[in-house]
């Protein structure tokens, strides 16, 4: 049977501030829409976190459980809980066959959670996942050079430029930012 994917989730921090994006699109096998407007982001840890997630909706859903827990266990430590729950995931049976990839950030950490354990940070401040993400990270970085552009709004462009490149990707776009101005 054909899995459920889909995404592209995009991630910009600058002045302070983070914003990630994520279009709506799941895709069933290669050639059909099954949901436009899916929401793939998700802010944790008592609004002090974001969240996006590309892969398998089901997985998605069971490590962002997974990881706020961890954010509980270590006081809110981003980079602490995410090598913990990249220790769980390489580690447990179970969690090594979980699909997904997952960006976590705040404004002074940006992280990507890799299926098998890995944890990285990006060079810069942007980062992206998904079938679009190669579109909306070039965009986006673009965007962050050239322009005076919010996270908010530099977010929400290069994931309108991944969607109009990408066929897995849509533009019921949704976007999240934190941090002080």
């Amino acid at each position: 049977m054909d899995q459920f994917r889909a995404t592209t989730i995009v991630a910009v921090r600058k002045d302070n501030r983070l914003a990630i994006a994520g279009d709506g699109q799941v895709t069933f096998g290669q050639n059909m829409i099954m949901k436009n407007k899916a929401k793939k982001i998700r802010s944790l840890y008592g609004g002090k976190i974001l969240a996006g997630f590309a892969g398998a909706s089901a997985d998605a859903f069971t490590l962002f459980e997974l990881y706020e827990k961890k954010l509980e266990e270590y006081n809110g430590q981003i980079v602490r809980a995410a090598v913990e729950l990249g220790k769980q995931w390489r580690t447990d049976r179970t969690l090594r066959n979980l699909e997904a990839l997952m960006i976590v950030g705040n404004p002074e950490h940006l992280l990507v959670i890799s299926g098998t354990g890995d944890i990285i940070e990006p060079d810069d401040d942007v980062i992206a996942i998904g079938s679009g993400g190669a579109y909306a990270l070039s965009a986006a970085k673009a965007l962050m050079k050239h322009s005076k552009l919010s996270v908010g709004e530099i977010a929400r462009e290069a994931l309108e430029i991944a969607a109009s490149i990408c066929v897995y990707t849509n533009n019921q776009i949704t976007v999240m930012e934190i941090g002080n101005e």
